[in-house]
């Protein structure tokens, strides 16, 4: 059986993982602005994992495909420290990740008792996030982008060849091979290919449809296309908020080819769907 080792804990993989987004930002592209203040971050966490979140992942820093402004690792804790501070007093058993491509906010929310480190730039943007991470014995969730956070959801690094996921893998790989030279445990790795990152449709498209290829390289597969741009394009659904079924679709799809974590907004919604397809995924295996 299959484990992703987080902290002092171990998530089995032997059904979907849910990851439930909770933004403590204004300017995230679907839920910015919802959750500012404490109380109703935390009050989202509870209904979220009543839902059926299996962990909470919390972001202060958005990456919106247009207009991402950085924030400096003060903003970014300032943000985020008191969400999961009220998350772990609520939930003190709760695996809890957070979204950040800082080592001074990993190692500051790690202190506070975070589980995950979710870098949506596999360590490229700061390079002491491996031995932070090591140290704490952290689970991570490695992303493939490319660009700093003001362009990576942009089209501007969206440039491959004929194989995508090749590309993508290969990137991954070498992000994942550079965190295990770093101290970070190989069963604490996951590798999302990182749909809607420096990726036009066509490109996420093809990513997910060889979510097979990168499962086959040895380490869980996270996939994150909530309400995302993607899911807007295939579906001709404009409002973020109103994707859930093209995202339900992608996920579903994602989870028979080998993810087996997926981040989303709508936790409810994605944990009956994904459920109900793992069972059929599951007989078929012992049939």
């Amino acid at each position: 059986m299959s484990v992703w080792a987080v902290r002092t804990t171990a998530l089995s993989l032997d059904r979907p993982i849910i990851l439930g987004i909770i933004n403590v930002t204004p300017d995230s592209f679907s839920d910015g602005g919802l959750f500012l203040s404490r109380d109703e971050a935390v009050e989202q966490g509870v209904r979220l994992v009543e839902e059926g979140a299996d962990v909470l992942d919390i972001g202060g820093e958005s990456t919106r495909p247009q207009g991402a402004t950085p924030v400096d690792a003060a903003e970014e804790l300032r943000r985020v420290l008191p969400v999961v501070q009220g998350l772990r007093d609520r939930l003190p058993t709760l695996p809890i990740s957070v979204d950040t491509v800082k080592s001074d906010v990993a190692r500051s929310v790690l202190a506070s008792g975070v589980d995950i480190i979710n870098d949506v730039s596999a360590f490229r943007l700061d390079p002491a996030m491996g031995a932070v991470c090591a140290a704490a014995g952290a689970g991570v969730i490695l992303m493939h982008s490319r660009g700093g956070v003001s362009e990576m959801g942009t089209f501007r690094f969206a440039s491959y060849g004929p194989d995508v996921m090749g590309e993508v893998m290969s990137e991954l790989v070498a992000a994942a091979s550079a965190a295990e030279s770093a101290g970070v445990e190989h069963e604490r790795i996951v590798l999302d290919p990182g749909v809607g990152f420096a990726k036009r449709t066509e490109h996420s498209v093809a990513v997910i449809g060889a979510v097979d290829r990168l499962a086959a390289v040895g380490y869980p597969v996270a996939i994150g296309v909530s309400r995302k741009r993607v899911i807007g394009e295939l579906s001709g659904v404009a409002t973020p908020a109103d994707r859930v079924d093209g995202t339900i679709a992608a996920n579903v799809m994602a989870l028979a080819l080998g993810a087996r974590i997926f981040r989303v907004h709508d936790v409810r919604a994605a944990r009956r769907a994904l459920d109900v397809a793992w069972s059929i995924l599951q007989s078929r295996d012992t049939a």
